[in-house]
């Protein structure tokens, strides 16, 4: 039998490799000096735009007033010198279809001149506003038909536009809606845009009603945590599964997996730590305010996560974020796997969105500051989420949807596909009090006495964490933790602004004319917590128990993509969406069709992937060696010794049956139609493959094994 020795070079070559990627030294060039050193940020524009027209630019960008066509030509101009003087040669209109992920057209800046000896460089506020790329070519879910071509782009000067270095040059990227020619939103930003204005119209009604005078505009901010697994790409390239489908569709649990919980927050590899180093100096230069970075939970994974930020901002500084990750990975000889379960039986990868809102006047409007009992401005609005949360949790689940996620939240992993509130002691204290007749005392923080001398006493919060929860108050925020770490978190964030904005209009609508406001605030609180709370829940999400609770509450548990999706066309969410002004009862049904679409796609590949594998990779080699022991067992006993045939039966049996599960499959992915086939029927198909598989690699010899194992990818870097 031939050897497979694409496993034993890759680690033969991780362990001789030498260190990679370009230097990084903060002592030359410190974090402060390179912040926003590729951004066309205020600074920037305050000093190459003429007073009038950066002032009109910053109330556009702070307060959301229109913009002016007049100052499209200056902006240009000093956009275009800028970038020049960066080394650009090309500009390129990015926006984020449907797809979930970034597309861009790069323009040369530069025009040929009349005598044809030279180039002039060109960049006029026409072509800044607007761009024309090809909208059919894009998933459009049945808006745009293929001979229906036209799509336009439209800067969106809230969002600041930047440079992407090259090797060989750089490129002025400048962040942009997408939209038909018919005027139907065909990507992520311009409803997350929408969304943001429907909440700040709904927030300035409640602030008004507590007698705020001068309200600046309410921002919905987010932070989110990227979660992300670093393997050697000697391994990634020896593995189809991880080539065409971004996860392994086999493989069998190591002998050490995350069962000592000794990777999260330890100590980080030289090698990762120089991919890191890395990661963050092209951030950073790109004004993206990365905070934190540390091992997370299963071996080989890792998280970054930047501080908040407008919910714009922070959806297209994700999407960078997300691309910056795998472009550092490869200098180091590494692939940054995005997907959310590339390997079974660990921790799989969410990004979890850290979600808030506030403005210039008020402030954080989700701090409950000291006595939250007394804050009724923010019992307002955390009963507003409460009740968005509960009426519309099909809704924030079906957004979060995909073939890759359903792996993490139909796995009753963090987590759990049941939405749930959690509010901690002090506030779910407070809420009971009000359903009870009225909220009077708020448990105050405490201190905690660690008993060590040397050690300081620490101010401890009124109220524990819960990481089981979907949708967690931590303090100032909500953080939603179903997002997978492959997703655009625009969805999630439309979804949260357009609901939240739903139930912001209705209290307002409640409280506004009476003549007694802590009266009716009492009342209105009691009937939401009356009507909604069921929807909050401070235990163990993973437990049993709780889905059996959920479900006497009335909770939905819808696991998969398939049960999800139907909600995005349900009769109260297109009326939400349609009062709101986000999203039209057309685009909604695109969104759907398009997302069942991906899962089948995602499914199909897999399927193909699972047969292709199996038949040509693991069958040959454990038929081989079922071969080579019946002829080694056959030359014992005819030495006339004894030997059992114990190994040899089990493989022949498994080897059979991978061959009766592969045409199988074949025969289930060939009939599959609809979301419910590729759900129930082909995944299981494929699971029962992948099991057989699994149970031959801890039979057949390591070294005939044709495929980088858990142990190698997850542990050797």
């Amino acid at each position: 039998m031939q050897t497979s020795v694409s496993r034993s070079t890759a680690i033969v070559n991780i362990v001789n490799r030498a260190p990679a990627g370009s230097s990084v030294n903060y002592a030359e060039a410190s974090p402060e000096t390179v912040f926003g050193a590729n951004t066309f940020n205020l600074s920037v524009m305050k000093e190459t735009l003429k007073p009038d027209t950066y002032q009109s630019l910053l109330k556009t960008i702070q307060e959301g007033a229109k913009l002016s066509p007049n100052v499209a030509d200056e902006v240009a101009e000093a956009m275009r010198k800028w970038a020049i003087s960066k080394g650009a040669t090309h500009f390129a209109h990015v926006f984020y279809p449907l797809t979930g992920l970034t597309a861009e057209k790069h323009d040369s800046f530069y025009d040929p001149s009349v005598d044809g000896k030279s180039a002039i460089s060109k960049f006029k506020g026409k072509t800044l506003i607007q761009g024309e790329p090809d909208a059919s070519s894009f998933p459009s879910g049945g808006i745009r038909a293929t001979h229906r071509a036209r799509g336009y782009t439209a800067w969106d000067p809230t969002s600041p536009a930047y440079i992407i270095e090259n090797p060989n040059g750089t490129t002025l990227c400048i962040p942009t809606s997408f939209i038909s020619w018919t005027g139907e939103a065909l990507d992520t930003k311009t409803p997350l845009l929408k969304s943001m204005q429907a909440v700040d119209k709904q927030a300035r009604r409640i602030l008004k009603l507590f007698g705020h005078e001068k309200i600046g505009r309410v921002t919905a901010t987010a932070g989110p945590e990227q979660e992300y697994f670093l393997i050697d790409k000697g391994f990634y390239y020896a593995r189809p599964d991880l080539l065409a489908a971004s996860r392994t569709l086999f493989g069998a649990p190591p002998p050490k997996g995350q069962e000592f919980e000794d990777h999260y927050f330890g100590e980080i590899p030289d090698r990762v730590m120089a991919f890191m180093y890395e990661v963050d100096r092209e951030l950073f230069k790109l004004g993206i305010p990365t905070k934190t970075r540390h091992n997370e939970v299963a071996p080989g994974q890792f998280e970054i996560a930047p501080l908040f930020e407008s919910a714009n901002l922070a959806a297209d500084h994700q999407q960078i974020i997300m691309t910056t990750l795998k472009r550092v990975a490869q200098r180091h000889g590494l692939v940054a796997l995005l997907h959310e379960k590339p390997f079974a039986g660990v921790n799989g990868s969410g990004k979890h969105v850290n979600w808030s809102l506030g403005n210039s006047t008020q402030g954080n409007l989700l701090d409950p500051g000291d006595t939250p009992h007394e804050n009724a401005q923010f019992l307002v609005f955390c009963c507003a989420v409460i009740r968005a949360v509960h009426k519309f949790s099909p809704l924030l689940r079906a957004v979060v949807a995909s073939a890759a996620n359903d792996h993490r939240l139909g796995a009753n992993e963090a987590p759990p596909a049941i939405l749930s509130v959690y509010l901690g002691e002090q506030l779910t204290d407070v809420m009971e009090q009000i359903k009870a007749g009225g909220a009077t005392t708020s448990k105050q923080k405490g201190t905690l006495v660690i008993g060590v001398d040397t050690l300081p006493e620490l101010p401890r919060d009124a109220g524990d964490r819960n990481r089981t929860s979907p949708f967690a108050f931590t303090g100032n925020r909500f953080e939603f933790r179903a997002v997978g770490s492959s997703q655009t978190i625009a969805r999630a964030l439309i979804a949260m602004n357009t609901i939240l904005a739903d139930s912001l209009e209705y209290m307002a609508g409640r409280l506004e004319g009476g003549k007694d406001l802590n009266k009716a605030i009492q009342g209105l609180l009691k009937e939401i917590l009356d009507e909604h709370g069921a929807i909050i829940f401070n235990g163990n999400g993973y437990s049993e128990e709780w889905h059996a609770e959920a479900a006497r509450r009335g909770l939905p548990n819808l696991k998969t993509t398939a049960d999800a999706l139907p909600a995005l066309t349900a009769p109260e969410i297109v009326e939400v969406f349609e009062k709101q002004g986000v999203l039209t009862k057309a685009e909604l049904e695109s969104r759907k069709e398009i997302l069942a679409e991906q899962y089948e796609k995602h499914v199909n590949v897999e399927a193909k992937l699972v047969a292709e594998i199996a038949q040509t990779k693991i069958y040959p080699v454990a038929a081989a060696y079922a071969a080579s022991l019946a002829e080694g067992i056959a030359g014992i006993k005819a030495a006339g010794a004894q030997t059992s045939t114990g190994t040899l039966e089990k493989v022949a049996a498994l080897t059979a049956q991978l061959e009766g599960s592969i045409e199988e499959l074949k025969q289930v992915h060939g009939a599959a139609h609809g979301l419910a086939d590729w759900t129930f029927k082909v995944c299981p198909a494929m699971l029962k493959v992948r099991r057989i598989v699994d149970e031959l690699e801890g039979l057949v010899p390591d070294d005939l094994w044709p495929l980088p194992t858990y142990q190698e990818m997850l542990f050797i870097k």
